[in-house]
């Protein structure tokens, strides 16, 4: 079966953006969009909410194409052209000309019949609010969380209070010049630690 592995920028207090949405308090960093690149080696399908998909699609399918832009960016731009798109979105149709596909309902099961065909991993860019529906619905598989050395005091926050509990594992880290630290996690499926003996 297919992953869908999420790959976010986090400030060290939490947020994935500013209070109105801007990027600007991160470092972008090429030694992480080439590691970003390694990443995408293995996926063949992008997953966004709408907001993050418009912002992203303005921008990385004519990046190859720009002066100055560097090796890792004109890799990463191909691969988001050849890239199906997957957009969770209740607004938006779906553009097969453009490898679009745009699930506004049964997000679960439409999700499931993704995963289960045939090809390479899913990667999510971002994308709090398709996370958070994503993570609720036991769908993400790993967690790529890169932590940038700042504190944002007040922004948009990757996570919020929920009655779920997910336990998971660390696979790997990643620690880049700039201080940001990369941290993978994979999701525990096994069983709760309810059904284990207490610990002595």
């Amino acid at each position: 079966m297919r992953k869908i592995i999420l790959i976010v920028h986090i400030s060290l207090d939490g947020y994935v953006a500013g209070p109105e949405g801007e990027l600007d308090g991160f470092d972008a960093s090429a030694e992480n969009l080439e590691f970003v690149c390694k990443l995408t080696e293995g996926a063949d399908a992008a997953l966004f909410g709408r907001t993050s998909f418009r912002m992203l699609d303005d921008y990385w399918p004519y990046v190859k194409n720009l002066p100055d832009t560097t090796k890792e960016m004109v890799s990463y731009s191909n691969w988001y052209n050849q890239a199906k798109k997957i957009v969770l979105s209740k607004t938006m149709k779906s553009d097969a000309s453009k490898k679009v596909t745009v699930i506004s309902e049964n997000i679960k099961e439409e999700m499931v019949k993704i995963k289960n065909e045939e090809g390479k991993d899913i990667l999510i860019f971002g994308s709090p609010v398709a996370t958070r529906s994503l993570m609720d619905l036991d769908l993400i598989d790993i967690y790529w969380i890169f932590v940038n050395p700042i504190l944002f005091g007040q922004g948009v926050p990757l996570f919020l209070p929920s009655t779920i509990k997910r336990r998971l594992k660390l696979r790997s880290t990643k620690s880049f010049a700039n201080g940001e630290l990369g941290i993978e996690y994979s999701v525990d499926r096994g069983p709760s630690h309810r059904d284990k003996k207490p610990w002595h």
